[in-house]
């Protein structure tokens, strides 16, 4: 293991090893497991939190993607074959989820200082097909969504937030990831900023309707038990990893907190001129920092930083190295050229972030980029 991992999932969790032991008991001696209180209250304690009136909890964030596109679908917001834009360098589950319910993904380039979809770019690829748009707040930071929801508003397009990566994310007024378009998902696995200690993920929306239909599908498509009213699934938060969730969700903020002020120090510090750094928000709040990106020229320089790095004992991982139209699952669907996409694959390398990184360990990841 590297002296200093990129992520430390066990130093994570330690400072709250008693309240999740605490918490496990709590679900264990409850004698229910699937959709019971614990789940019901972490549903409302979330939404609570991110602004919105219904949650439901459901079995990871790919289902939470699938399952909030399917629910727009049986309530006749969407049609197979309609077009979703998407963006172009996103984690291949936010396109899977647009593919697995027949509709059409349709891959939109990024900015490449923010990472996140580009607005200017949305408004060029919407067309008389597009009835949906999927961003996702990558790295922890919120896409434009102030220009975004305008345009898709004036087009009359369905919004969707993919948030797996933006827990807590804040613009100044408040207004939070997840609360913007017709419905979000989240992932709550083991390395995000709220991580439970196994997979579960979450779909958020303020219409009852579609918090009824994802309930519902993710019950086997059931209301009552034994009467199926849709072809459903069975994704459903389990009680053992509400519990988990409830106890991390009061330490969050301070966490994204801590996360800020190491990326202050990233972003101050680190001067090298091999280096490109990410962008500070002028709204400190819209970041969150799931991960800490850089760039290099080019894909000798950020792998020469990478095995560098190794060498000091500090980790790295590139997020992502295959972009969505080159793997092999989409193999011939996008005709389109995706630049960006393919230079960020190649030039992007992700350093140590999280909330137990100490000062030291900070000052040395500074120390061993700046003598590369």
């Amino acid at each position: 293991m590297d002296k200093i991992p990129i992520l430390d999932l066990k130093k994570v969790n330690a400072p709250y090893i008693e309240s999740l032991k605490d918490a496990a008991s709590a679900a264990v001696e409850s004698g229910w497991y699937i959709r019971g209180s614990l789940g019901e209250r972490f549903e409302r304690d979330f939404a609570e939190y991110c602004g919105v009136k219904h949650a439901v909890g459901v079995g990871n964030g790919l289902d939470a993607l699938t399952l909030m596109l399917r629910a727009s679908m049986v309530l006749g917001k969407l049609q197979e074959g309609d077009e979703i834009l998407v963006p172009s360098n996103t984690y291949i589950a936010s396109v899977l989820a647009i593919s697995a319910v027949g509709l059409k993904p349709v891959l939109v380039e990024p900015d490449a200082k923010s990472f996140n979809i580009d607005p200017k770019r949305i408004k060029e690829a919407c067309g008389a097909r597009t009835r949906g748009i999927l961003v996702v707040h990558l790295y922890g930071r919120l896409c434009d969504m102030d220009e975004i929801c305008e345009f898709a508003n004036s087009r009359d397009l369905l919004l969707f937030e993919d948030c797996a990566q933006a827990h807590g994310a804040r613009l100044c007024d408040g207004r939070g990831a997840g609360s913007f378009g017709t419905a979000a998902a989240f992932s709550f696995y083991p390395t995000k900023n709220l991580g439970a200690l196994g997979d579960a993920g979450m779909v958020l929306t303020n219409d009852a309707d579609i918090a009824n239909a994802v309930r519902t599908l993710g019950n086997y498509g059931s209301e009552q038990k034994y009467v199926n009213k849709f072809k459903g699934v069975n994704s459903r938060l389990d009680e053992l990893q509400a519990a988990f969730l409830l106890a991390k969700l009061p330490h969050l903020d301070e966490w994204n907190e801590r996360r800020r002020d190491i990326a202050v120090r990233y972003c101050s510090e680190i001067k090298n001129k091999k280096v490109v750094l990410p962008e500070i928000p002028a709204t400190p709040s819209e970041h969150v920092w799931y991960v800490f990106t850089v760039r290099t020229a080019d894909e000798t320089t950020r792998d020469s930083l990478q095995a560098h790095l190794k060498s000091r004992g500090i980790g790295t991982l590139i997020y992502y190295p295959i972009p969505p139209h080159l793997q092999e699952a989409y193999a011939g669907e996008f005709n389109g050229t995706y630049p960006v996409a393919e230079s960020l694959a190649k030039t992007v390398l992700s350093i140590p972030m999280s909330q137990v990184l100490t000062d030291d360990e900070v000052a040395e990841v500074i120390g061993a980029i700046n003598e590369f």
